[in-house]
């Protein structure tokens, strides 16, 4: 992906409500001047700021995703016009900028701060954070603010870490520390990982998606109280946009929406342990490039995300071709014989065969699941049937929709598979006893690897960029030098 100058749209999303469009267009037929929420309506444009990362937006494997941009998107929708976000990596630059030509407001997992409600005006909180020192195993842990002077401490420039931190210093005067506006919290617990840095601070739910891949980046201590994110608006008169944004929110709370952006996002985070997570980011260094191929060209020839069927395989074996369990499964998605059968494989320890037929399998289940459960829903329970088998999923879609919930809810159906291991319930349903509590486990273990595999593809593409727009820039020194040399000649 190559990313924008300042202000320049990333990626647009055309999602128009023509009765809402109307109904509002209507009001502006008036001679009064229009107020900013009809001026965005009749424009079918939303420009917002934000910053590329995998806690606000990203380029995933089927478009622009994360959690910002789910919540932005779910807003522009409901105006009926064009989500349009607008990459700005200085938070400074950002704050100042809401409410002017380059954007409406921000939506960047921005803290709710006493120094930035002087500046902005912040909307309903939609998320609880706090901020944490992170530090690298192995080297003496942290435990107050007096062991951090004198170390090497980077955080983001004029972010609410920042902000701390010179709070900080007015108990703690010899307290130092370096500030960047380039960098995202991933960079920041990386260099930490690596030993780049001594310490970083970053928010809880940027530390707790990021710690898979970066598992020698461990948490010290928080050293912030609990605080809340919000989209930042411009203090102006004119408030219908932003007063259209708090309704909304209002009502995302209310109807359980923002729960479900929530739980895609972050409802993962804590299934993997720590030495779980030291072996995946070693694996996905060592193993995954040898099969990442087959896995893209078997994506593309049954219409699924690589970074999925990547995911599934470590669950399944940790890209081990020759991986076999104790009851007979084997090869790199670990499929018995009767499914290898099934699908056409011959020999389970190849990993072509093992990775076309386990992707040849599992869209046979996805394209089972009952066609009015789409989106990621469609997507967790085919995992879970394919861990423990159609008909025990389908037993336990019965179970929910007999206990109140929605069969056709991941979020629900999570809850009542557990239950087909107890007898006074899996007497009552079809297919009988299953470890219901497996493929819960399953599925939440496969998001964790795909959310991360699919944020380090995007930073991997970043960084193959950087590297060759530097090329491309010491050729043309070179080739600067050469024709200056051939000048004087």
């Amino acid at each position: 992906m190559s990313y924008s100058r300042r202000h320049r749209p990333i990626r647009t999303l055309r999602l128009i409500g023509f009765a809402g469009l109307c109904c509002i267009c209507a009001l502006v037929a008036g001679s009064r001047t229009p107020t900013e929420l009809e001026r965005i309506v009749e424009a079918g444009s939303l420009p917002i700021l934000s910053r590329n990362g995998p806690t606000t937006y990203y380029e995933g494997p089927v478009g622009l995703t994360g959690f910002e941009y789910s919540l932005a998107s779910a807003f522009a929708k409901e105006l009926g016009v064009e989500l349009e976000i607008r990459e700005e990596e200085n938070l400074g630059v950002m704050l100042d900028s809401v409410g002017t030509d380059a954007g409406h407001f921000g939506a960047s997992g921005l803290t709710i701060t006493e120094a930035r409600q002087q500046k902005v005006r912040f909307g309903e909180p939609y998320l609880d954070i706090t901020q944490q020192l992170i530090y690298r195993k192995g080297q003496p842990r942290p435990k107050t603010v007096e062991d951090l002077i004198g170390k090497d401490i980077l955080v983001i420039a004029n972010s609410a870490h920042a902000e701390n931190l010179r709070a900080l210093q007015a108990e703690h005067p010899e307290l130092r520390w370096r500030e960047r506006a380039d960098l995202e919290m991933i960079d920041l617990v990386e260099m930490v990982h690596d030993g780049k840095i001594d310490f970083s601070i970053v928010d809880s739910n940027a530390y707790d998606i990021n710690r898979t891949i970066y598992p020698r980046a461990r948490v010290a201590f928080d050293i912030s109280e609990p605080q809340q994110l919000a989209w930042a608006f411009p203090q102006s008169a004119d408030s219908s946009l932003y007063d259209a944004a708090q309704d909304f929110l209002t009502r995302v709370k209310q109807d359980g929406r923002l729960d479900e952006i929530k739980d895609y996002y972050y409802g993962h985070v804590d299934e993997v342990n720590h030495s779980g997570a030291l072996v995946f980011s070693k694996r996905v260094k060592q193993r995954l490039p040898r099969y990442r191929g087959y896995l893209q060209v078997a994506g593309d020839m049954f219409n699924l995300e690589w970074e999925l069927l990547a995911a599934i395989s470590y669950q399944e074996s940790h890209w081990n071709p020759r991986a076999k369990s104790p009851t007979g499964v084997r090869g790199l998605m670990m499929l018995t014989r009767a499914t290898a059968s099934e699908v056409g494989v011959e020999n389970r320890i190849d990993p072509i065969q093992s990775i076309y037929g386990g992707a040849k399998y599992f869209k046979k289940i996805f394209d089972r699941i009952p066609q009015r459960i789409q989106g990621p829903d469609r997507t967790w329970m085919a995992l879970a049937a394919y861990n423990v088998g159609f008909g025990h999923l389908e037993d336990a879609r019965i179970l929910t929709e007999r206990h109140g919930g929605n069969p056709n809810k991941w979020a629900d159906v999570k809850e009542n598979l557990p239950l087909l291991a107890k007898r006074k319930y899996y007497r009552t349903v079809k297919h009988g006893y299953a470890r219901g509590w497996e493929p819960v486990k399953y599925v939440q273990n496969i998001r964790n690897f795909y959310n991360v595999l699919a944020w380090h593809s995007q930073l991997e593409t970043r960084r193959i960029a950087a590297t060759e727009s530097e090329a491309a820039l010491q050729a043309v020194k070179f080739d600067s030098e050469r024709l200056s040399g051939m000048s004087q000649l």
